[in-house]
């Protein structure tokens, strides 16, 4: 299938981006696509579009406060938000600035200073004077995506982190899991639904564009992952007893399918990835997914078209428009089939 990027573009009413969670986590919508055919729903409803058996897979990742504002030792006014927890006191890291800041200058982000040890690529690596994490949740902010218009808001802090996020890392949230609430998970414990868990820390280049046009010159950003023991042992016993794979979120997909790729199922441990996942795609492991709206020419409109079809994900767009569903990462969510090989 020869596409370019332009294949992935769409039209989206300004009004239509999300600027705040729904009132509950699971009163958002739920808009299926299966097989081809839509259907509109109800988050809440999601234990009975599930079965029992199923294995739904979640990523634990936790939001750390990666966004810092202050200004260079020269005094003009700079902006940072981490990229990548590196070690204790190093992180990699997007700078905005007048000027780029050199190696061995200081960045002066209120009484917080950080010392500039060089560039790698479109990032900065920083040294922080204590430990990174707890200075982040010090003098950090959450690190919205760049479409929510407002600063970051008390109700921010709870509402861009899942009820579920355990190990911290990601600078944007994984925003399919937004939507489950405690009474949620119980409801689908009730049904018979197995839970699992693994972690891919979340990075900003999550929300950087495709610049090519074509599909095959992309390079994506690299991101870690763990997968426990305990997951690939669920996904062995969902598969035994018949039961489904659903992955909460892309980035669940990619990390259980970029191990899949490499070992010919998912293992355990810690690795990386900067797998692009695009038509044509053969999935190993997910059978159903659940995500949020995408931005146009994204990578994860790309995915979620390779996993669906491209012409019925378009059509499911089209309609979340005309019915006014709520986009992006404060928005509604989708529920997909996998498209039959």
């Amino acid at each position: 299938m020869n596409l370019s990027i332009d294949d992935f573009d769409y039209e989206l009413p300004c009004e239509l981006i999300a600027q705040h969670p729904s009132a509950t986590r699971s009163g958002s919508r739920l808009l299926g696509l299966f097989g081809g055919t839509l259907a509109n729903h109800r988050f809440a409803e999601l234990p009975h579009l599930l079965s029992p058996g199923d294995l739904l897979v979640f990523n634990d990742t936790r939001v750390i406060k990666a966004r810092l504002a202050g200004e260079k030792a020269s005094g003009g006014r700079v902006e940072v938000l981490i990229e990548r927890v590196l070690s204790e006191r190093e992180a990699l890291a997007q700078v905005r600035a007048s000027k780029p800041p050199r190696a061995g200058s200081a960045l002066r982000l209120g009484s917080l200073e950080l010392e500039v040890l060089g560039r790698e690529d479109e990032f900065y690596r920083l040294r922080f004077p204590g430990g990174v994490f707890d200075l982040l949740e010090r003098h950090g902010s959450v690190p919205l995506p760049p479409y929510i218009g407002h600063a970051p808001l008390a109700e921010d802090e709870s509402r861009y982190q899942t009820v579920y996020a355990r190990a911290a890392g990601a600078v944007a949230a994984p925003t399919a899991g937004l939507h489950f609430d405690e009474p949620l998970l119980e409801a689908l414990a009730k049904r018979g639904v197995e839970l699992a868990y693994l972690t891919l820390h979340v990075g900003a280049g999550t929300f950087q564009p495709v610049r090519t046009q074509t599909l095959a010159a992309h390079r994506m950003h690299a991101e870690r992952y763990e997968i426990p023991r305990e997951t690939v042992a669920a996904l062995a016993r969902a598969r035994q007893r018949g039961g489904e794979i659903v992955a909460v979120g892309t980035t669940t997909v990619r990390c259980l399918e970029a191990s899949a790729a490499r070992h010919g199922a998912p293992i355990a441990g810690p690795a990386e990835t900067d797998l692009f996942v695009v038509p044509g795609f053969e999935f190993r492991v997910v059978d159903r997914l659940i995500t949020n709206f995408h931005l146009p020419k994204s990578t994860l409109l790309v995915l979620i078209s390779a996993f669906a079809g491209v012409k019925p994900v378009r059509r499911a767009y089209r309609h979340a428009v005309d019915q006014r569903y709520r986009f992006y990462s404060y928005g509604d969510a989708m529920l997909i089939d996998k498209m039959p090989r």
